[in-house]
């Protein structure tokens, strides 16, 4: 099968389109697809780069979600799941190939009014979202929340789920386009961090209180200020380092407003973790897709060959969205 293997740790020049062996076949309660299309994320720049190591059941090849079609099924598939069915997947990794052997835990129906492409940009999103600010956060209807990098794909979806379940949605972006995209979406207030002190404008439009709840991507750059945008009793989850992991904060604020810091990823998770995520994102988010309350935000599609420039692009933040790539099958 053809797949996008990364040569050595660097630069998006590193990717190579290769012929690779083809997969084993699926084992006990796992899932063969044939890739339609893998969605495009951070993690796959930082494993491209060296960044980390990857957990021990992962794929060398890059791609943490796609869609497909499920080709075979291993013994012991829950009865819901048939060969011909199209799906999308949450993966450990291998979404950049022909080819991927999945959980059946981690498999989600493809849902009504979606196509089977563009269903390859939800479950990663969908997942992280859930997880952390529903799941962990217990961000609640009536309360604020505020999503730095709200033009992403993490972004976008967030601001919709958020605002169909009744949350007051602050983003932070970096330009007037990527704005307005967020203020599209339903967000209420809409930062631009270049030209803004996010910490002054929030407290502004909170009456000095600040927000429930933030996601955040930055990390060690944004750490003290994000403290200071929470409201009492307010929890910041971190899911990405994008401004570093070292920092200098002041810890007072914390103890004033019983203030509480969460942090997780989401590929290292063990199956049933990631089972359970999967089954909660079926319960509560899917019927939001299906009544087109909350829709994949697509900026860009472009051949798996073309992984060099999706990478590139990733990586200039100039999308707003989700970036995927569509192998070409040749049989």
């Amino acid at each position: 099968m053809r797949a996008m293997v990364i040569s050595s740790p660097g630069g998006p020049e590193v990717l190579e389109e290769r012929e690779v062996e083809d997969l084993p076949a699926p084992g006990e309660g796992e899932v063969l697809l044939e890739v339609a299309a893998a969605g495009v994320n951070r993690t796959d720049t930082v494993q491209r780069q060296g960044g980390y190591a990857l957990p021990s059941s992962a794929s060398p090849y890059p791609g943490v979600e796609c869609s497909g079609t499920i080709l075979a099924l291993g013994a012991n598939v829950p009865p819901r799941w048939a060969v011909g069915d199209q799906v999308c997947a949450l993966l450990t990794g291998g979404g950049y190939a022909e080819r991927v052997v999945v959980p059946a835990g981690q498999l989600l129906p493809v849902p009504e009014g979606v196509s089977l492409t563009d269903a390859a940009g939800l479950a990663e999103v969908a997942c992280t979202v859930w997880s952390t600010v529903f799941m962990t956060s217990h961000l609640s209807p009536g309360e604020s929340f505020l999503i730095h990098g709200g033009s992403s794909g993490i972004g976008t979806f967030a601001i919709q789920i958020a605002k169909h379940l009744g949350i007051k949605v602050f983003v932070t972006a970096g330009s007037e386009a990527k704005l307005a995209a967020c203020k599209g979406l339903g967000a209420d207030v809409c930062i631009n961090y270049k030209t803004e002190d996010f910490v002054q404008r929030i407290k502004e439009e909170t009456d000095g209180k600040g927000v429930d709840v933030i996601l955040d991507n930055m990390g060690g750059s944004y750490l003290q200020r994000n403290l200071d945008s929470l409201a009492v009793d307010g929890r910041l989850f971190i899911i990405g380092f994008m401004g570093g992991t070292v920092t200098e904060v002041n810890l007072q604020p914390m103890l004033a407003r019983r203030l509480t810091i969460q942090v997780a990823g989401l590929r290292g998770r063990n199956l049933a973790n990631k089972a359970r995520i999967i089954s909660e994102v079926e319960k509560n988010v899917w019927p939001a897709i299906v009544s087109g309350k909350v829709k994949p935000v697509i900026y860009k599609t472009l051949p798996l060959s073309d992984a060099v420039e999706a990478h590139k692009l990733m990586e200039s933040s100039s999308h707003i969205g989700k970036i995927l790539l569509i192998p070409v099958h040749d049989w």
